[in-house]
């Protein structure tokens, strides 16, 4: 194991961004050049390789079938002469495309070039430096680059409430429609927590320094039409404060093995295991964190139900409020993920729905102490160099998500800003496209474990463990509860039930669904969670933006921080879960002034924003869908008091689909391939649309 790696497993447990690949060498350009084949490192997948083929060739793929193939049905031949006979020295020759075919949006993949990437596969017998190189001097091969190992930062578990801490808790600072609210600081920062640190020197929770999330829900509490893809660890979807959150792709069968809606993945109904190739989700491997349903806690625990927390935009505890979470696994348990999971996952969002990406991971800063941390990458063309497939699905989303009549034309991906305490945001958030999030303190101090400067885009309460050293909880019996130390001021969310995992011992039966975590992983989803939640109030308001006005609305509407934060020094003891107060530390703030992007996300603000922001209406979108499937629209918000009105309908050509009302939504049938348009008629107004049908193909090997 390398010291970027081992490092990891000595750090504290909340210094959380989950790290992608590990690389050391570039891929392979257009121009073939001997210095652009890919360098080997130890993370490499052996026996395989990530191929982008010349578009000149794409007919030729087409000829030989290849499109068609997939994991339980790869292709033995290219098509392309030169390339098999490449590999026609290697054993166990197979390829596969990258991305499935999916109808609705082939013409999609298409325009962006995905549809020439494919994974070659080979025995792990043969080097695959040496077959990488061979392939790169082909005029056929435009690229070549290894698949990667996807890493984590940390392998410890959340720190999850027991049940004699949650009457504790509950006791002194109980809310009567979730519980535990009192204690979601990010959400409403008070400044009474204090009270549970008494002997500590200062000040450390602030009035204020929050989200400002009670003064949003006054307008709105999240529609459940917004998508926020969680690519992380799985999301628990049977929690009783995430079940009711969870997107669900109708027709699907969860974990089935049958592809109702020919998007190439089966049984996806609450999203997809990308790790184990299966539409069901996994959250209780003795290796899992607890960090995908952490996060998505805190974007869309259910609000108002009587049960544990609140979200930024959960509801308001009826069915049809609250935004939905899309769950896209590339971590489970021992089995972690790899480069090709990732990418699928991204346009797997893109493709299903989703308008907001929520990564809470990255690469290691490239301003990180090498030492301790073993630094990536340092500027944009680094990133675009070594991860060409990798910037190629992020900009499917950021371009392809939304649609251009919704609320929102394009998608927001959100990053982690990664906690090496570094001078510099990590990859790939600190690309100029995307949000990257840094941590605050309760007091709008920086998080100690918090990067920020160049490629720092706005900051989020993340917790600050080492720094609330003096919070020091006991049990029923009075006795110093150590691994809590500090957690007051750490973020509070949801966690898969662990009582019966022996890493735990037995917590007894009671559901322990909470816990606390810290991180710019949890500092991200407070910034996705906003930007949901200005989505849904943006739709309710029936506005259009275009993905990057509503970034610039995002910070332009942010905190500012209080001029002498940057004043004095932080006092805080590096590990101290681990180290007790053996490495005491003083941080001079000054270092942070400008530095943490625009200011701290705020939820009243971004609402009021768009308030003030004149934007086109939205109209009722252009429907994309397969042969025998269907497609449910609400018609409400794409038209003015839209809950009140009656709707008629009236289809070009019936034989290419159909469109009748059930139960307050719209429903298209995909009848014959081919196009038709549509007349909607809501009141005195009236929109025009067109179905576009496709034929459904499951030969892609994806059933």
């Amino acid at each position: 194991m390398n010291r970027i790696f081992r490092i990891f497993a000595t750090t504290s447990v909340f210094a959380f961004g989950l790290i992608a690949c590990s690389v050391d060498g570039p891929g392979v350009g257009d121009n073939h050049t001997e210095d652009r084949v890919p360098q080997m490192s130890e993370d490499v997948v052996a026996g395989e390789l990530l191929v982008r083929f010349d578009p000149r060739v794409s007919q030729v793929l087409e000829n030989a079938g290849v499109t068609k193939s997939g994991i339980k049905a790869p292709a033995t031949q290219s098509g392309v002469l030169s390339v098999d006979e490449i590999l026609s020295l290697v054993e166990g020759y197979e390829i596969e495309r990258v991305f499935p075919v999916d109808s609705r949006t082939e013409e999609k993949a298409i325009e962006a070039g995905l549809h020439l990437w494919y994974v070659v596969r080979f025995s792990e017998n043969f080097p695959a430096d040496k077959v990488a190189e061979d392939l790169s001097k082909l005029g056929e091969v435009s690229r070549v680059a290894f698949n990667r190992t996807l890493k984590r930062a940390s392998d410890k578990k959340a720190m999850p409430l027991t049940s004699d801490m949650i009457q504790q808790l509950t006791a002194s600072k109980a809310d009567s429609e979730d519980p535990l609210y009192g204690y979601q600081w990010n959400l409403k920062n008070d400044g009474s927590l204090q009270d549970m640190i008494p002997d500590a020197k200062i000040t450390k929770f602030v009035p204020g320094a929050d989200i400002r999330a009670e003064g949003a829900w006054a307008k709105c509490t999240g529609h459940p039409d917004i998508i926020v893809a969680v690519l992380d660890e799985g999301v628990d979807v049977t929690h009783p404060d995430l079940a009711a959150s969870m997107w669900v792709n109708e027709g699907e069968v969860y974990g089935s093995t049958e592809d109702a809606d020919g998007n190439g993945y089966a049984g996806d109904r609450h999203g997809y295991n990308f790790v184990k190739q299966q539409g069901k989700i996994t959250v209780n491997s003795r290796y899992d964190s607890g960090h995908g349903s952490h996060v998505a806690g805190a974007i869309a625990a259910r609000n108002n139900n009587g049960l544990g927390i609140k979200s930024i935009a959960g509801g308001d505890g009826s069915a049809d409020s609250g935004v939905r979470i899309m769950s896209c696994q590339i971590f489970s348990g021992e089995y972690v993920g790899t480069l090709l999971d990732e990418v699928r996952a991204i346009k797997y969002a893109a493709d299903n729905g989703a308008v907001i990406l929520q990564c809470s991971w990255g690469y290691i800063s490239g301003a990180a102490n090498p030492y301790d941390w073993g630094a990536q990458f340092a500027t944009d063309e680094e990133w675009e160099l070594y991860n060409p497939l990798e910037k190629q699905a992020l900009d499917y989303f950021i371009e392809t998500a939304g649609s251009s009549s919704g609320v929102i034309d394009g998608g927001i991906a959100v990053f982690a800003g990664g906690n090496e305490s570094a001078a510099a945001s990590s990859y790939p958030g600190a690309y100029g496209k995307f949000v990257a999030v840094a941590g605050i303190a309760g007091d709008y101090t920086p998080a100690i474990y918090s990067n920020y400067g160049p490629g720092t885009n706005i900051s989020a309460p993340g917790g600050d463990q080492d720094y609330y050293f003096e919070y020091v909880p006991k049990d029923a019996e009075g006795n110093v509860i150590k691994d809590y130390m500090g957690s007051v001021g750490c973020i509070l969310s949801t966690i898969p039930e662990w009582h019966t995992d022996s890493q735990l011992g037995d917590l007894d039966g009671d559901f322990l669904g909470y816990g606390y975590m810290e991180g710019t992983s949890m500092a991200c989803p407070q910034v996705s969670g906003v930007i949901a939640l200005g989505l849904s109030y943006a739709l309710q308001q029936r506005k259009h933006f275009k993905a990057e006005e509503f970034i610039d609305l995002l910070y332009s509407s942010a905190t500012e921080f209080p001029e002498d934060i940057f004043d004095g020094e932080k006092f805080w003891y590096k590990y101290v879960i681990d180290m007790g107060d053996n490495h005491p530390n003083l941080t001079p703030l000054k270092t942070y002034k400008g530095q943490m992007g625009s200011g701290v996300v705020n939820a009243e603000a971004l609402l009021a924003a768009i308030d003030g922001t004149e934007a086109p209406a939205m109209t009722f979108p252009n429907v994309t869908l397969a042969v025998g499937t269907q497609r449910k629209i609400s018609p409400a918000v794409y038209f003015e008091n839209g809950k009140s009105l009656n709707y008629t309908l009236t289809v070009e050509n019936q034989s290419v689909a159909t469109a009748n009302f059930e139960n307050g939504k719209v429903v298209i049938t995909g009848k014959s391939a081919g196009q038709t348009s549509v007349v909607i008629k809501g009141g005195s107004e009236e929109q025009k649309f067109v179905i576009s049908v496709r034929t459904a193909d499951s030969s892609n090997g994806w059933l």
